[in-house]
């Protein structure tokens, strides 16, 4: 069947067939190779590009929320002047009839990440589904 038998001296030598080893191998091989996905997956995420010429300084759009965190614990929507306590119902009244719930926070050099992730978590409570990160300093590549 598999091993073959030959007398000597010494007794019985086998020798085992390792095909079926090598079937059963390549098997797995291929079932594994299956099972594994090709593509890993992952959170989509946006990548800023940078601009190849300076951008002229324009009025921003009224339709952009910036969030921004001072020194001192100041917060601004937009310019205008807001406190911890009523960022939230404010952010709720200004996304209350908007379909595209999207705003940005920026911070200070200065200001501690913990203040950054409370503000990102009083912005998800209000309701906006997709938050960004504003910089202070980017530099243009030449």
């Amino acid at each position: 069947m598999g091993m073959t038998l030959s007398g000597s001296k010494n007794g019985p030598v086998s020798d085992p067939n390792i095909v079926p080893l090598i079937d059963v191998l390549l098997v797995l091989i291929i079932i594994f190779m299956v099972i594994i996905p090709k593509v890993p997956t992952g959170l989509p995420a946006l990548v800023p590009q940078y601009p190849s010429v300076q951008p002229k300084r324009t009025q921003p759009d009224p339709h952009t929320i910036v969030v921004q965190l001072m020194q001192g614990g100041k917060l601004l929507i937009n310019e205008d002047q807001s406190d911890w306590n009523a960022l939230g119902p404010r952010l709720s009244d200004i996304f209350k009839e908007r379909a595209e719930k999207v705003a940005s926070v920026k911070g200070d050099d200065e200001v501690p990440f913990a203040q950054v992730a409370r503000a990102i978590d009083i912005m998800k409570g209000a309701g906006i589904d997709h938050i960004g990160m504003v910089t202070g300093k980017i530099e243009v590549r030449q």
